[in-house]
């Protein structure tokens, strides 16, 4: 055990829990017999991000001590499972299409379009060229 109460109750086979959150990049999950009133945290065999938080996992026990969750996996539901992003190509336009959100990322740059309309575009350096004219237009500009 880990140093609780040497009577809890071991548990085998799989709890269905909940991902709460994370602390320090560590999973926190609660279940039913949870021997304490605070989340716990997990180790991992699926990979998981801040889109799982609040998801239902399935989760084992090392050596069947309920202090040590393992998380095997998310629950999902087949009947609402996330469309999958498109991509469309015909010779000239490549089009994502996304019901939210859309993220380029490579290293400390990153491009997000998200479906309100706002843009985000991010970089250590921002470059903006044209041979032709180029315009910044908004209801307001700011500059510095």
């Amino acid at each position: 055990m880990t140093g609780r109460d040497e009577t809890a109750e071991r548990i085998e086979g799989v709890v269905i829990g909940l991902l709460i959150g994370f602390e320090d990049g560590v999973p926190l999950v609660v279940f039913v017999g949870n021997p304490g009133e605070t989340a716990l945290k997990a180790r991992s065999l699926a990979k998981l991000d801040s889109s799982a938080v609040g998801a239902e996992v399935a989760l084992l026990f090392e050596g069947g001590d309920p202090g040590r969750p393992l998380v095997v996996g998310r629950i999902v539901d087949p009947t609402h499972a996330r469309d999958q992003v498109q991509v469309v190509r015909d010779g000239e336009t490549v089009t994502l299409d996304a019901k939210e959100r859309i993220e380029l990322r490579c290293g400390l740059a990153s491009i997000i379009l998200e479906k309100n309309g706002r843009i985000s575009i991010r970089g250590s350096q921002l470059s903006s060229q044209a041979s032709g004219v180029n315009r910044v237009r908004g209801a307001a500009v700011h500059l510095n």
